[in-house]
């Protein structure tokens, strides 16, 4: 009967000597996969667009987010509560600046200690005709948004220093799709003649590409901050779409069409079917979810509505 008694008991202390090793082990090996693993960063961008730039360089290593609902004007966004705690709950608030966002100083001074980068500097800003400001729109020229990812990169570095590796091998990859976006921009719009290089929308929102490619550009108004539609801006824009002669007028997806419609209805110019996207990406079912794809769609369908 001792001898039983003692086998049992040793049996019994090798199982839970065994159990407590096993446990151990298992705690070692999760520590170590938890060191592994990377904390994401958490990044907000002040509109879509950015947004997704911001992405291409940031990749695995962190979520992007934006303030401005698609559809709308980041120039004249009312911020909202939820807006505030979603800067607030970031690592970093990427912005434009160059004007564009009129609301970000009434933003930060509800934000606790996030701070705001813009990712503009270093590029010569076209200004507006009144010569009071600039125009913000650098990023429809893909020649400039390399710009924007270089600074995009400094500050992610800043922020994540040992993602480094992965945040420029990421902004090489994208600009190299950006070259190549901005060659084949190049190679269509060449179809279109010279009397139909004029592009207009409500807002003048492609200034900095019609210098990239040769356009000339109008809009009813410079920039959607300073929107009015008045009967002069109406009259100004009909006798100049009606003295240059060309097939099409354009609409956008952030701005009413209102405007457009009497210009076309004065000019007997048509508007084309196809909406140009230049303050924010498409919404679900629009196929333009990026920020190549948002200027694949609006050169086609510049080259299809002028190169006639």
């Amino acid at each position: 009967m001792f001898k039983s008694k003692s086998l049992l008991s040793a049996l019994g202390l090798l199982f839970v000597s065994g159990s407590i090793l096993m446990g151990c082990s298992e705690e070692t090996d999760d520590q170590e996969a938890n060191q592994g693993e990377t904390e994401q960063l958490e990044l907000t961008a002040s509109f879509s667009v950015l947004a997704d730039v911001v992405d291409e360089v940031v990749g695995d290593r962190g979520t992007v987010d934006y303030i401005v609902p698609l559809g709308e004007e980041p120039e004249e966004h009312e911020p909202t509560p939820s807006d505030f705690e979603k800067v607030t709950d970031s690592d970093l608030f990427f912005v434009n600046g160059l004007g564009l966002e009129s609301w970000l100083e009434s933003m930060m001074d509800n934000v606790t200690d996030t701070p705001a980068a813009e990712v503009t500097g270093g590029i010569t800003p076209i200004p507006l005709s009144e010569g009071n400001a600039d125009d913000p729109h650098a990023w429809l020229n893909p020649a400039l948004v390399k710009t924007y990812v270089d600074n995009i990169v400094e500050e992610l570095v800043e922020l994540d220093p040992e993602g480094e590796s992965t945040f420029t091998e990421n902004a090489e990859s994208f600009k190299e799709e950006l070259n190549e976006l901005d060659a084949w921009i190049e190679e269509q719009t060449e179809q279109i003649p010279e009397e139909h290089r004029f592009i207009t929308i409500s807002e003048d929102a492609l200034v900095y590409f019609g210098e990239a490619y040769g356009f000339e550009t109008e809009g009813i108004w410079e920039l959607n901050a300073h929107e009015e539609g008045t009967p002069q801006q109406i009259s100004r824009l009909v006798d100049m779409v009606t003295e240059r002669g060309i097939p099409y007028v354009f609409i956008e997806t952030t701005v009413s069409p209102n405007y457009m419609e009497t210009v076309s209805e004065n000019a007997g110019v048509p508007i084309f079917e196809e909406v140009i996207y230049s303050d924010a990406l498409g919404e679900e079912g629009t196929g333009v979810y990026s920020y190549i794809d948002m200027m694949e769609h609006n050169v086609e369908a510049i080259v299809e509505a002028l190169g006639q």
